[in-house]
């Protein structure tokens, strides 16, 4: 699977998008002749080589001479279906306005179709948004991933006026992905809403890097050039070395040795209801040989500020480490098959097209036990041999 891992070190906008990956190699020839598709009057696009920071990168220009300042959603969504871009560039572009235009509605509490996009619905945005998509496609990539987006410090000038950094779009379009702190010396909006718009619509999820094989590194310059961090964006190419699926969990864990098994059970029972992938205590020594227990879990990074409300409300810890984890899954599935005692599924589990284990649903195996007065056990022997009879 070929992937693409953006490294926002110093944040990230929509030109800064499309120059990195014409850095990394994306046609300039042919992501300027798909752009052209939208009919935009007066817009035209280049790219240069700069300079930020001694490095070299890849500069995404838009001129424009006549475009309109703001436009409604539907007229940019009827812009794209008209210029029938390649692949799956169209609906990915699609996608990435619809979830401003949720943004934007919510933000002004007005229904999604009366939304009018001012610095977004500019011909130059437009050109971003969708050069993103497009450069994406061009280049084969199957999957996104990013690393925390830090979004600046400091204030911002918009069609609305001056309004804190992030900008209200940015900062609610951040809700589900991860925030990363400000590079020490910068200042100002250094992730826009059009960044933030292509990256979070489009990453699966958000980390470090992990395992790939790396086939192209490029970066991507923005207007501002000096400071203390390079403004550009970091993206690296290459193949997914996993087998199976993969993604990335957070490992939250405390130590608590002034708790008790009441409270740290019914803890346990509400990490996991509120989604948590698991959750655990094991017993510890702590310091003067104090016996104590170590309460950990596993959830997804959008999950994590829940569950540590979870540890500081219902138990007595003062602090949750965090460890973050990349995870190979086995891929998995269901299958129903019929025993004597009725359907039960079976999970299946495997990787690169074999299947390596196989367990019956215990709820399911419980019930028909129940029903037909036999033991458990025999039911998961039956569920199994049927699932190893057909499966041959």
């Amino acid at each position: 699977m070929k992937l693409a891992y953006f490294d926002c070190f110093a944040g990230a906008a929509g030109d800064m998008v499309v120059g990195a990956l014409i850095d990394a190699g994306c046609d300039v020839g042919a992501l300027a002749g798909e752009l052209a598709k939208l009919k935009l009057p007066g817009c035209e696009v280049s790219a240069e080589k700069v300079s930020r920071g001694g490095i070299v990168a890849a500069k995404f220009n838009v001129t424009v001479t006549d475009g309109a300042g703001h436009r409604p959603l539907s007229e940019i969504l009827t812009l794209i279906d008209s210029a029938a871009l390649p692949g799956r560039s169209g609906e990915t572009a699609k996608a990435i306005f619809r979830r401003l235009g949720e943004v934007e509605a919510k933000i002004h509490g007005v229904d999604v179709e009366e939304v009018h996009f001012h610095e977004v619905g500019a011909a130059d945005s437009i050109m971003d948004i969708v050069g993103a998509a497009v450069a994406l496609e061009l280049l084969g990539i199957e999957k996104v991933v990013c690393s925390g987006i830090p979004t600046g410090t400091g204030t911002v000038e918009t069609a609305h006026g001056t309004l804190p950094v992030p900008a209200p779009a940015t900062a609610a379009l951040l809700a589900g992905a991860r925030a990363a702190g400000t590079p020490e010396g910068c200042s100002g909006e250094i992730t826009t809403p059009t960044g933030a718009a292509i990256l979070t619509t489009l990453a699966e999820s958000f980390g470090p890097m992990g395992e790939m094989d790396v086939q192209a590194v490029g970066y991507g310059a923005g207007s501002r050039d000096g400071g203390p961090v390079p403004n550009l964006l970091r993206v690296f190419i290459g193949a997914d070395t996993d087998d199976g699926s993969a993604d990335t969990v957070v490992e939250l864990s405390a130590n608590l040795d002034d708790c008790t098994g009441e409270v740290i059970g019914a803890t346990l029972a509400k990490l996991l209801a509120a989604g948590c992938v698991d959750a655990w205590a094991a017993p510890i020594y702590m310091k003067k040989s104090r016996p104590a227990w170590m309460l950990s879990a596993l959830c997804r990074p959008e999950g994590v500020a829940a569950a540590e409300d979870i540890f500081f409300v219902e138990t007595t810890t003062l602090g949750v480490r965090r460890r973050t984890c990349r995870r190979a899954k086995l891929d998995r599935r269901n299958v129903t098959v019929e025993t004597p005692y009725g359907p039960v599924r079976v999970k299946v589990s495997g990787r690169g097209g074999r299947d390596l284990t196989a367990s019956a649903e215990f709820a399911d195996a419980a019930a028909a036990a129940e029903a037909h007065a036999v033991g458990v056990r025999e039911v998961i022997a039956a569920a199994l041999a049927q699932y190893r009879k057909e499966s041959r």
